[in-house]
């Protein structure tokens, strides 16, 4: 089982959750963040860390939110990694209870 971050995520990418990832599984994109499923761990470190609420374990995935599972291996194959915190984008408060983002997401 692997750890997945869904829509929550889209237009905020805080990054908490890279702080204290183990192995380095996160990769960065223009306004969201992946989790490789190849190096997750399954550690569940980043779930506490993150503001937006927005990593699930693959199995406890919120039914309307399942396609993030592939997505995120599918973005991961091309984003680069990120390893160190770096600041939300500036407008991720006012996004992070927002639903609906899937199709705002930039590649």
């Amino acid at each position: 089982m692997t750890y997945v971050v869904t829509e929550a995520c889209v237009k905020c990418k805080y990054t908490d959750c890279v702080d204290v990832c183990p192995v380095d599984c996160f990769h960065e994109g223009p306004n969201f963040l992946v989790i490789d499923p190849d190096e997750c761990i399954d550690c569940t470190l980043c779930v506490a860390e993150c503001p937006a609420e927005a990593i699930f374990a693959e199995d406890d995935l919120p039914a309307d939110q399942g396609h993030f599972t592939a997505l995120n291996a599918e973005l991961a194959k091309i984003w680069p990694v990120i390893v160190e915190r770096k600041d939300p984008l500036p407008d991720a408060d006012d996004w992070v209870k927002v639903k609906g983002k899937t199709d705002m997401i930039e590649r």
